[in-house]
């Protein structure tokens, strides 16, 4: 069987020079957890490193088919801390490589990226963080075909703002950045990582190699709204907006986010809308204005998509979006640097091979 833990281990069975560590953040993937697993141990076995599964309480039988796996399993303390950001942070805390790896547990990957990006890193000391091509096998769905339409420059191989999907990142520009992921966000916690690591100045650079393969959600659009708002998903950017507030990362957020300033637009819209409701003037013309105003968007993006089933999706998108937004605005914040409470389940032995 191959060593797929090549590293030196010190005499409490810790790894005391690890290349990369890959943190696989999980919640109920049992369907899709042993492929993440096994496709990340494959992936550093011939450059030495580490798999850290970071579980947010898993209902489903994501833990128990992990711990098949000679891997790191940390879990959270508490159910009620679930949150996208708090499970990297949480694998992060118990990550000894010198670059760190994050990985969806609804992911695979590839095992040629990371010879690869550690070989650029290298060479290129002022990169934080490299990510590669990401294969998405769910290319049907509604908020794939958005996703893609928002996220076509920073998928792109070169410099980029941000590194969505997952990405490669050096631990010592993670330290300066102050921390892996900010424990409070709901979503945009690779954007958080990337405005902070790129107000101290590092570059971020995703290269033309294929990374991971991605499931993605297959949940019929609408139903993927409704679970965001329930699962607090949707306030991410407002929770991000907070924390950046006043923070020298904020620049770089306004001026990345387009969605931001797209639904800073929506706000207006609503206002005006509001206005032309009290403002005194004939019914019939009244009327006549406000049918005007609330159905511009429907005829722009209708216009620009060539779909109404796409433009309805997303003025209703940014409804939903614009709701979130004000609401993350508004949530308290626990400190982003505070150690996230946790159980340690299962420790890798110090050599292990997959059977």
């Amino acid at each position: 069987m191959p060593d797929l833990l090549a590293q030196n281990i010190d005499s409490q069975g810790f790894p005391s020079a690890c290349r990369v560590s890959i943190v696989i953040k999980a919640l109920n993937e049992e369907r899709r957890i042993e492929k993440a697993v096994s496709s990340a141990l494959t992936a550093v076995a011939s450059i030495g490193g580490e798999v850290v599964l970071a579980d947010s309480c898993s209902s489903d039988r994501t833990v128990e088919l992990a711990s098949r796996f000679p891997i790191r399993i940390v879990q959270l303390a508490a159910a009620a801390e679930r949150c996208c950001g708090i499970g990297p942070q949480l694998g992060y805390q118990h990550a000894f490589g010198e670059y760190v790896y994050i990985l969806d547990g609804d992911m695979e990957m590839l095992p040629d990226f990371l010879p690869q990006a550690v070989a650029y890193m290298d060479r290129h000391p002022e990169v934080g963080g490299v990510g590669g091509r990401i294969i998405e096998m769910n290319t049907s769905s509604l908020e794939y075909l958005a996703r893609m339409e928002r996220a076509s420059s920073h998928m792109a191989a070169g410099d980029v703002d941000r590194l969505d999907m997952g990405g490669l990142y050096r631990r010592n520009a993670i330290e300066e950045a102050g921390y892996f992921s900010d424990r409070n966000l709901h979503s945009y916690e690779e954007l958080d990582l990337a405005i902070r690591m790129r107000a101290k100045g590092w570059r971020l650079v995703r290269i033309d190699v294929p990374s991971v393969t991605h499931h993605g959600h297959d949940a019929p659009p609408y139903a993927l709204l409704r679970k965001r708002w329930k699962t607090g998903y949707i306030c991410g950017l407002g929770e991000l907006v907070r924390a950046s507030w006043g923070q020298p990362q904020m620049p770089f957020l306004w001026r990345d986010v387009r969605e931001l300033r797209l639904y800073i637009g929506v706000m207006v819209w609503w206002a005006v809308l509001v206005l032309l409701a009290l403002w005194p003037m004939p019914v019939a013309l009244k009327c006549l204005a406000l049918l005007a105003v609330a159905l511009g968007p429907w005829v722009l993006m209708g216009w620009r998509k060539k779909s109404f089933r796409k433009a309805t999706f997303s003025v209703v998108s940014w409804a939903f979006n614009v709701a979130g937004l004000l609401r993350g605005m508004l949530r308290a914040r626990t400190p982003p640097v505070r150690p996230v409470d946790s159980v340690v389940v299962q420790e890798p032995p110090a050599h292990a091979g997959i059977s």
